[in-house]
């Protein structure tokens, strides 16, 4: 397969079209051309947006917000992490079902099995409840869990994965390596964002990095190069 095409006005980061080409063989062409088009114009200062530290090791670009459905292009590099360390752990479980497309790299997703446990506990569950201001409230709950690692799947490049609501998981990316995804996510009602922490654990505010314009091109750019020559022959 021949590097996706480049014309921004034919590529509209739609979330219904990007929907249905995950969901079908030959799509992958369109979710390569959308993510790179969104990549470009954030490059060239045509897109006014601002990549977001998150808590969990990547950048994210959130492209397009639309009710309880949303894109984003998250990026994974060495340094994506930050200074700010990770104040619970990286076991959670979103309140939207994620489906993802591969840009470049490998992306692993180890599915946890939770289960109460009062008795001698390896985890205490947080809600995280995140402002559009970037700021999130980590309070514990009265639920006390064991975790035990279910299955790992690990998608490559133009491989697309889901994951439901409401599924503990963890995501990792080889040391060292980057990666890059395109995300849909769709909120799914009566579901909160989750994190397992500390049993003793208190509630507490984590804030969120946001990057400055010239971090934000520069990480665009890397994506670009990086999508260019990864993309799948």
């Amino acid at each position: 397969m021949s590097p996706p095409s480049r014309h921004p006005g034919q590529l509209p980061m739609d979330y219904g079209t990007l929907e249905r080409a995950m969901g079908r063989d030959g799509g992958a062409e369109l979710l390569f051309g959308a993510a790179s088009t969104a990549l470009e114009e954030v490059a060239a200062g045509r897109r006014e947006l601002h990549a977001v530290r998150h808590p969990l090791g990547f950048f994210c670009l959130p492209v397009l917000r639309d009710g309880d459905q949303g894109v984003c292009v998250h990026l994974f590099e060495p340094d994506a992490a930050g200074p700010v360390p990770l104040t619970t752990s990286p076991l959670h479980c979103h309140s939207w079902e994620l489906t993802s497309f591969v840009l470049y790299g490998e992306v692993g997703n180890l599915r946890i099995r939770v289960r109460p446990e009062h008795a001698q506990p390896t985890h205490r569950v947080f809600e995280v409840h995140s402002s559009p201001s970037g700021v999130d409230e980590i309070q514990p709950t009265s639920r006390l869990v064991r975790c035990e690692p279910g299955p790992e799947q690990t998608s490559v490049c133009g491989e697309v994965y889901r994951l439901p609501a409401g599924e503990f998981h963890s995501t990792v990316v080889p040391s060292g390596s980057a990666a890059a995804t395109l995300v849909l996510g769709r909120s799914v009602p009566q579901h909160t964002d989750l994190s397992l922490g500390p049993v003793h654990g208190t509630g507490h505010r984590v804030v969120r990095q946001t990057c400055d314009a010239v971090r934000t091109a520069r990480s665009a750019r890397s994506a670009l190069r990086r999508i260019h020559g990864h993309h799948p022959e």
